[in-house]
């Protein structure tokens, strides 16, 4: 399909005034790939303890913590090895063509999983099925961001982020459904897995209805290949294409806003792998030493409530960001990730209190804490590379972080407890305090070029 120029204009006294049928077509297919990526990504640990439980040995089977994070781990690795390629390569064949080819290889890896023969073999299958997913999320931040209009472009990249809540708690929903019937019976969580792959392939005839960004058509056409409006002087006069990797870290101001910007993406995805996602198991055991029935069932209520949390969170975040500024917004958000990490693992002392605190965990830890990655990077660089840096700022971090829910299953070994280790690791929220106020303040500011 042929590509358009959608318009940019911030007039009208709303603001969704100006948006078209186009904008909203490419908000729904982006957020539709977001929604199976936070399906897949929770789907995961909630089906985690039945896998363990088919795969491992019983002698394995004492310490799950650490098996359970290598799966986690190896899948946080892939994603953030294929998020990264996959954004420099929506940077050269554009942000609907990688859209395609991202979901594609997801939907048959995902089902695939489904068919694992043992423990090593679902490991592989989750690393592919994580390179797969990785790419999917910067071009729909990078296209959503150089079609929507300034004014609405905030709302619009929360309103995409809030897929991967949509699609946590779809996965939560799912199994829920089928752990009351277990149809396979204990091999029921392969079914999930099955699930996940079905709606994906949909999401393939949703892209044939959305067009390629003007913006990055003409930045190409032009040979616009500058980062930053403040590197445009010194960007190469050259008709070869400087390595948009590259790019990000030549000019200084460049390299400043990338390195700062995943220092605080580093912050968000050690807090939520390794503290929040153990969340459920943390609610599951406090139900087993109260005694009560089918502790496994609380552990889905806090999953349940936590994104609901989230989903409020991302759904809030683009009129919060543009209300207060981006700078404000990113401090209040590490201030109440911090605050709510204390207020769950350690002030909270009940289930029922447990589950409110899963609700303000989420709001921030995974609502607030990610929203802001579609909301700001895009607005820090131009056309030529905006989906190579969102890239690298959201996935980057993953390739040092997959190591971290390895640490955490070994330090809630070492430490006896969940809330030990949630606590000493959730000390990372402080550089979220200091690091958004070296940062540009962008709100209001349209897109660079």
């Amino acid at each position: 399909m042929s590509s358009i120029a959608v318009p940019q204009s911030d007039t009208g006294p709303r603001w969704y005034s100006g948006l078209n049928p186009q904008h909203w077509r490419i908000l729904t297919a982006s957020f539709l790939g977001w929604v199976f990526d936070g399906y897949e990504s929770y789907a995961l640990f909630i089906v985690m303890p039945f896998v363990l439980q088919s795969m491992l040995t019983v002698d394995q089977l004492t310490n799950r913590a650490m098996w359970a994070g290598i799966a986690i781990s190896l899948t946080l690795l892939g994603w953030g090895i294929g998020g990264l390629v996959g954004g420099v390569m929506a940077d050269y064949v554009g942000r609907k063509r990688m859209m395609i080819f991202s979901v594609l290889f997801y939907a048959i890896f995902t089902g695939l999983t489904a068919f694992a023969t043992n423990f090593w073999a679902f490991c592989f299958l989750r690393f592919i099925t994580g390179i797969a997913m990785g790419s999917e999320w910067s071009t729909g931040v990078a296209l959503l961001a150089e079609t929507w209009p300034n004014k609405a472009r905030p709302k619009g990249a929360g309103f995409l982020q809030s897929g991967f809540g949509f699609g946590t708690l779809i996965a939560a929903l799912v199994w829920l459904m089928l752990s009351e019937t277990k149809p396979l019976g204990p091999d029921t969580w392969r079914l999930v897995f099955v699930v996940g792959a079905l709606p994906a392939f949909f999401c393939l005839y949703i892209r044939r209805a959305v067009n390629e960004s003007e913006k990055w058509l003409d930045a190409v056409r032009k040979q616009r290949w500058a980062a930053t409006e403040d590197g445009a002087p010194d960007a190469p006069h050259s008709a070869k294409r400087p390595f948009t990797l590259t790019e990000i870290f030549r000019e200084p101001e460049s390299r400043k806003r990338t390195l700062l910007a995943f220092v605080l993406s580093l912050t968000t995805t050690v807090g939520w792998w390794a503290i929040s996602s153990w969340l459920p198991e943390y609610a599951a055991s406090m139900a087993r030493a109260a005694g009560i029935a089918n502790p496994g069932q609380w552990g889905l209520r806090a999953a349940l409530l936590y994104t609901g949390g989230a989903v409020v969170a991302y759904l809030l975040s683009g009129f919060v960001a543009d209300a207060i500024g981006r700078r404000k917004y990113l401090f209040f958000t590490y201030l109440g990730a911090l605050a709510t990490t204390v207020m769950t693992y350690w002030w909270t002392t009940s289930l029922d209190g447990l589950l409110w605190a899963a609700f303000v965990n989420g709001f921030f830890t995974l609502g607030c804490a990610y929203s802001w990655m579609a909301i700001y990077p895009v607005e820090l660089f131009t056309s030529s590379v905006r989906a190579t840096a969102a890239a690298f700022i959201f996935n980057a971090s993953r390739m040092i972080a997959w190591i971290f829910p390895i640490l955490a299953g070994s330090m809630i070994h070492t430490f006896g407890s969940i809330p030990r280790a949630a606590l000493t690791l959730g000390s990372i929220y402080l550089i979220g305090l200091v690091v958004p106020w070296f940062m540009p303040e962008t709100r209001g500011k349209p897109l660079p070029e």
